[in-house]
């Protein structure tokens, strides 16, 4: 039997990218997933290509009011919810000189205000129930600052605080927390990137793919009760950080 048969699974910023990738393996894998997104139309066609066990959460992350119906949402379409995985999130990139302020703003509200939200709004639930799973989607940028990203890797990094004070503070309810940290994905958080940067990083192999992060997202769910996986780096060969 395979090890998420039975399990609730939520995932934001499910409808694209890394987040999609990680709903398929799950479902693949046998769990139920409510496919958290505020695209709507995208939302639906991913739910209609994962299947019957893909339930769509339409969600703004960044309105605490949505946010606050999350979970009535999740627990009203699902059998249950075990793991919460808040992985929706921004890129900004690029020489701090040169930057928009207001675009920081955006990201910095996504990746750290909007997932801090997203993790407190389903705790109590996992808490009550004495057990369940939260990872968060931080980046190898929260463990090595990355000079060409000074303000990703500031939001990555709080990610990381986050993500361990947390866990130490909800383990006596059998709640575990992780953090996967990814370096470079295909996905469109990496739009801006000049063509043939990109270009560059597929041919020399800097760029790993989202089913490659999805595969580690289901390992971390997997573990045995007893086990934390409190980090895990994933890293394309031909990148040396």
């Amino acid at each position: 039997m395979s090890k998420l048969s039975g399990k609730g699974v939520a995932i934001t910023g499910a409808a694209s990218g890394i987040g999609l990738a990680c709903a398929k393996a799950c479902i693949d894998d046998g769990a139920q997933v409510a496919v958290v997104d505020r695209d709507a139309s995208a939302l639906h066609a991913a739910c209609a290509d994962l299947g019957p066990n893909a339930k769509p959460i339409e969600v703004d992350l960044l309105d605490k009011s949505s946010v606050a119906q999350m979970l009535p949402q999740i627990l009203d379409k699902c059998e249950g919810l075990d793991a919460f995985h808040a992985n929706a999130g921004a890129y900004v990139g690029g020489d701090v000189l040169e930057a928009d302020p207001d675009a920081w703003d955006h990201m910095l509200n996504l990746n750290i205000n909007a997932t801090f939200r997203s993790v407190h709004a389903v705790l109590p639930h996992l808490t009550k129930q004495g057990g369940g799973d939260v990872i968060l989607t931080s980046s190898i940028a929260g463990m090595v600052p990355v000079m060409w990203e000074p303000i990703y890797t500031a939001s990555k990094h709080a990610v990381q605080a986050f993500t361990h004070t947390v866990r130490r503070q909800v383990a006596k309810h059998g709640v575990r927390v992780g953090a996967i940290q990814p370096g470079p994905v295909v996905t469109a958080l990496l739009d801006d990137w000049p063509q043939a940067k990109m270009d560059q990083a597929l041919a020399e192999g800097s760029l790993m793919q989202p089913e490659q992060v999805a595969d580690c997202v289901v390992f971390m769910l997997s573990r045995p009760p007893n086990v934390t996986i409190r980090d895990l780096v994933l890293l394309p060969n031909a990148v040396d950080l």
